[in-house]
């Protein structure tokens, strides 16, 4: 099962998170794959939008955001864009958009940033809003202050993570077919708890920039931190193969209903909506080429059809709104 572990280094300025997605992340790419119109992903765009999928999780557990944080890859690669939504309940999904095949062991500048024009955008939408609120984005791009193309999506989240905060983060991700799985180490801000609409932006913050002795030590030790170990060893063994010296507090770790866990809020009646917002003439143009209608959702991939029997309905359902005070004859 999927699970989520936060911690804190005892009398140190230093707070950790660290996920496993296990059925979340199978939940995901069995989905695409039973797709008939795009089919699986390539492994390499697999395991690229594993590490996103298991980062937006660590990001929206860290920040205790009420309402959606959405990361996005974008570019001029075979990879036109790679999305995730993680709720406040931490209910995620994902999707990329691929055309045309990518390469087996592809890197990413050669799947998003081929000319260095991909760019990695994080937004916090919130659930509750207050009159003209709009949701707050960050965007960094795929290189470093020298232009050199970033080939590692952790070394992109910790650049952004140091922009929007102020505060050193350390990131370590890895994902395959069966798990999607990060580590993150944060420097705590000086005052308050900080997140990414950059809120905790100060001085003080700016200033401890990677100069704090007890951070530094730590984020060593989660840099040490190999892929297969963080794809194939629990939790507990990792933490104390990393910081087996160290003191820490653990917090009730979230796992079954409070873990991450995959959901799409498509259904039926929303693709219904859409066919008839495309109007009638269209819907019967579609149905009398194709046979019928087909949409399938690109976050969970299920397809959604109606024969002309099922689409004609939904026509007549539409008109048979009866204006209040008035009888339907």
């Amino acid at each position: 099962m999927s699970e989520l572990h936060k911690f804190l280094f005892d009398g140190l300025p230093v707070r950790g998170v660290l996920v496993r997605l296990t059925d979340a992340w199978t939940e995901i790419l069995q989905r695409r794959a039973s797709n008939t119109t795009t089919g699986a992903y390539a492994p390499a765009v697999r395991d690229m939008l594993g590490e996103m999928t298991a980062a937006a999780a660590l990001m929206q557990a860290n920040i205790k955001f009420d309402g959606s944080l959405v990361l996005q890859i974008f570019g001029d690669g075979p990879v036109k864009v790679a999305v995730v939504e993680v709720q406040s309940d931490l209910a995620l999904r994902a999707t990329a958009t691929v055309q045309p095949q990518v390469e087996p062991g592809a890197t990413l500048s050669q799947m998003v940033n081929v000319r260095n024009l991909g760019r990695c955008a994080i937004t916090l939408d919130p659930k509750t809003k207050f009159p003209g609120q709009q949701p707050y984005q960050g965007v960094v791009p795929l290189f470093d202050d020298h232009g050199h193309a970033i080939e590692k999506l952790s070394a992109v989240l910790e650049h952004y993570m140091l922009q929007s905060e102020q505060l050193d983060t350390t990131l370590v991700l890895a994902a395959d077919d069966k798990v999607a799985a990060g580590l993150l180490i944060q420097r705590l801000p000086m005052a308050g708890a900080g997140n990414l609409a950059g809120s905790m932006v100060s001085k003080e913050n700016e200033d401890q920039i990677g100069l704090n002795e007890n951070y530094n030590r730590i984020a060593v030790l989660a840099s040490s931190l190999k892929r297969e170990e963080l794809l194939t060893l629990d939790v507990e063994t990792i933490l104390r193969r990393l910081f087996w010296e160290e003191s820490i507090t653990r917090f009730e770790p979230l796992v079954g209903d409070t873990a991450p866990r995959f959901a799409c809020n498509c259904s039926r009646e929303r693709v219904g909506k859409m066919i008839v917002g495309l109007g009638r003439e269209e819907a019967e143009d579609i149905i009398s080429e194709r046979g019928d209608i087909e949409v399938g959702c690109e976050f969970c991939g299920l397809q959604y059809r109606f024969d002309p029997i099922d689409a004609a309905q939904l026509f007549v359902d539409a008109v048979q709104i009866v204006s209040p005070g008035t009888e339907a004859h």
